[in-house]
């Protein structure tokens, strides 16, 4: 029997059996969110041909590995992201980390840090030691990494627009431990077109921003051999709710871009680019995800030869680091999500990367605690140590289904790529806000399968449990922090020499300015003198301004992918009672209080509420709560919605209730969501708050919920001063 006749065979056979068992199966191939479709069977006539699938490990295009013995020589690096509270704190919890067989530190700052700010600045109240470690100056580097010698160990910092000081405190902090800059080890993300797409954490225009890449790239290739001047990330992409082919396309397009600007400014190709490295987020569909990374490997090896003709093959070597999905925990059920952080772990290792960090499960409630830290790493661990699959190099390459799909990927991520590059690139794509916009669609349509229960979420829309899941939280006292870093402030700049700090940050500004000189190399200087990160990033930001981004709504995608008019009946008749009392369509404030940029959440609320007929208006990122206020007042909304993912919660949104008192708007309904445990919902009500959506609430559950809470709040309003009139008469 021929290969053809046994398919047909089976394909008669298969769409007997799954018509026979399930009226929703199939049989002819699944669609994903990538517009790959799904086989129910693959076989040897499906990779046979496929131009990658004798490619080695070690040899370009790299498909099974930039290195020849992968795992078998050396397995992953296993890292934790981390840092919270002060950098005494963190410190110590980096060296338990490390006594416990964690390989390497990976940093993660607070978002006034991030934003370039100050502790003291009356922006980050909010915002100080939250979702990160609070750092200001060099003196708080050096406590980061007290008793860490940093000749022997790879640091991972993620900072992108205050990346300027922050490396450089770093650097600084290293000549103060005797470690010369030429033996620091590590990678700093300065990955700023993905902020302008999806994170957020800018701080000035796309132009300026992206010198400032380009001359970390120069500083680190002269002085810096061992350190990878920047780290092309696809995971906030993702996170966003980029599909995979998305995640590819533009992180790679990023790549791509950042090379040729430092091209374009002098260097050669090979005296940088083998320090580039690459981060992906590594989600729930485990078999594309391990095919996404060899993916990557070759589109990457490809287009670099294509566009750049490096004569170094290190330069065609895309090595990466990946992170377990952020977006796929789950408040609901959450020791889910350890059985889920395994499952893209192991993904994560099957597809090659060269490091990895483990989320832990408590993370889409609140900070992680040491036990749940602890878990996290031992997934690591014990993949590495239990499960054999470090025996053998690639275990997945030759699989019918992983080649295909590894073809699928780089075929559809190419198409995407090119698509970029005839833009101008990625810098022009970002300004034209093409990623953003697409991303954002593919995130409603996803939160749209999932709340129509097409895509199934064990413990949240699907085998809810009957009980709810007490555990411990980790919570920061962020005024205590905060007054900490104020104090440490005013005692570093009484020590120091002032006009010697006036002097370094006039030279920064004039090269900023000029366009001469090296911006890490002045900012270096600046910390030394003990400049600020706030100070540093001021002085930039005199030249070059801070960037305000301009929100924009997608509309009709959230409804369409949903697909059960028979639920937006029951909104519209919420929204008709509602218009008995206004006679208009309830008007909600989505605003982002506080330096959190990430807006995913945000975004996805507004774009399903306003496909069900309610009047939205998305405010601007980096509102102060009396800003936000302000904005909703001024456009006559009904209701505020808080998006809040970096546990500033408890101390901004009951400023911005406040502010709404203050101005006579009580009758303004405010409603959050977002991580916020469930042991601060009840201060939360008792601050004004009259709905809270935790990770995972139904969306049009939730939208009804708003309506009726703000047809009561209105009515209620109504009544009262209908009272107060007759009263008055």
């Amino acid at each position: 029997m021929s290969h053809k006749d046994a398919f047909e065979q089976w394909q008669k056979q298969a769409d007997k059996e799954l018509k026979r068992t399930s009226d929703s199966a199939e049989p002819h191939g699944k669609q994903t969110l990538e517009g790959i479709t799904i086989k129910p069977l693959y076989t040897k006539e499906d990779s046979a041909s496929l131009p990658h699938i004798d490619n080695l490990p070690g040899q370009a295009p790299f498909t099974r590995g930039p290195r020849a013995s992968m795992y078998v020589g050396r397995p992953w690096t296993i890292r934790q992201y981390a840092g919270f509270s002060t950098a005494k704190a963190s410190n110590e919890f980096y060296r338990k980390a490390l006594a416990a067989g964690q390989k390497g530190l990976s940093v993660a700052f607070d978002l006034a840090t991030h934003r370039g700010y100050d502790s003291d600045h009356a922006r980050v109240v909010g915002d100080v030691g939250k979702a990160g470690v609070a750092i200001d100056s060099v003196e708080d580097m050096k406590t980061l990494f007290d008793a860490i010698p940093l000749d022997e160990m790879s640091v991972s910092m993620t900072m992108n627009g205050a990346v300027l000081p922050v490396l450089a405190g770093f650097i600084v902090a290293g000549e103060e431990q005797g470690i010369d800059k030429s033996k620091l080890s590590g990678t700093i993300q300065n990955d700023i077109l993905k902020e302008f797409m999806v994170r957020n954490t800018y701080i000035y225009p796309p132009e300026p921003s992206m010198r400032i890449v380009s001359d970390i790239i120069g500083y680190t290739a002269q002085h810096m051999p061992k350190f990878n001047s920047i780290s092309i990330s696809g995971y906030h992409m993702q996170e966003a709710g980029a599909n995979n082919v998305q995640e590819l396309a533009f992180t790679l397009a990023d790549g791509l871009e950042y090379v040729r600007t430092a091209c374009r400014n002098g260097m050669n190709v090979d005296d940088f680019a083998p320090r580039l490295s690459f981060f992906f987020a590594i989600g729930m569909n485990f078999f594309m995800e391990a095919a996404k990374l060899r993916a990557a490997r070759t589109l990457w090896a490809v287009w670099m030869e294509k566009l750049f003709d490096p004569q170094d093959q290190k330069s065609l070597m895309l090595r990466t680091h990946c992170q377990t999905s952020g977006a796929s925990l789950q408040e609901q059920d959450p020791y889910n999500n350890i059985v889920r952080t395994t499952i893209e772990a192991l993904a994560a290792a099957l597809g090659g990367t060269q490091s990895l960090h483990t989320n832990s499960f408590d993370e889409a409630i609140a900070l992680p605690t040491p036990t749940s830290s602890r878990i996290a790493r031992n997934t690591q661990l014990i993949l590495q140590h239990e499960t054999g699959i470090t025996d053998t190099v690639d275990p997945l390459a030759g699989s019918y289904y992983v080649e295909s799909l590894t073809n699928e990927l780089i075929e559809k991520a190419n198409a995407l790529i090119e698509q970029v590059e005839e833009m101008g690139g990625m810098t022009k794509a970002v300004q034209e806000g093409f990623p953003k916009a697409e991303i954002e669609k593919v995130a409603a349509a996803r939160q749209a399968h999932i709340d129509s229960g097409s895509q199934v979420i064990v413990g949240v829309n699907k085998y809810q449990p009957q009980e709810a899941t007490d555990i411990d939280i980790l919570e920061i006292d962020n005024q205590a922090v905060r007054e900490e870093q104020i104090a440490q402030l005013e005692a570093i700049k009484a020590k120091r020499d002032d006009a010697q700090v006036a002097k370094t940050l006039e030279d920064l500004r004039h090269y900023a300015k000029t366009g001469t000189g090296n911006l890490l190399e002045a900012s270096v200087e600046a910390m030394r003198a003990r400049a600020t990160v706030g100070e540093v990033s001021d002085a930039l930001g005199d030249v070059f301004n801070r960037y305000q981004g301009t929100p924009e709504l997608v509309t009709g995608v959230y409804r369409d992918a949903f697909g059960d008019d028979a639920v937006f009946d029951e909104i519209e008749a919420a929204l008709g009672k509602f218009k008995t009392i206004t006679e208009q369509a309830p008007s909600l404030y989505m605003a982002k209080l506080g330096q959190d940029g990430h807006d995913r959440g945000a975004k996805v609320i507004a774009s399903a509420f306003s496909d069900m007929g309610m009047d939205v208006h998305v405010g601007t990122l980096f509102e102060t709560p009396a800003e936000a206020a302000d904005s909703a007042i001024g456009m006559g909304a009904h209701i505020i919605g808080i998006s809040t993912l970096a546990a500033g919660h408890k101390t901004l949104i009951p400023q911005l209730i406040s502010h709404l008192k203050d101005k006579g708007a009580e009758d303004i309904m405010v409603i959050c969501g977002g991580v916020i445990p469930e042991q601060d919902y009840q201060f939360l009500y008792d601050a004004g708050v009259k709905a809270i959506f935790g990770p995972g609430t139904n969306i049009t559950k939730a939208a009804l919920e708003t309506i009726d809470a703000a047809h009561d709040q209105m009515s209620r309003m109504h009544n009262y001063r209908q009272a107060r009139l007759n009263q008055e008469s």
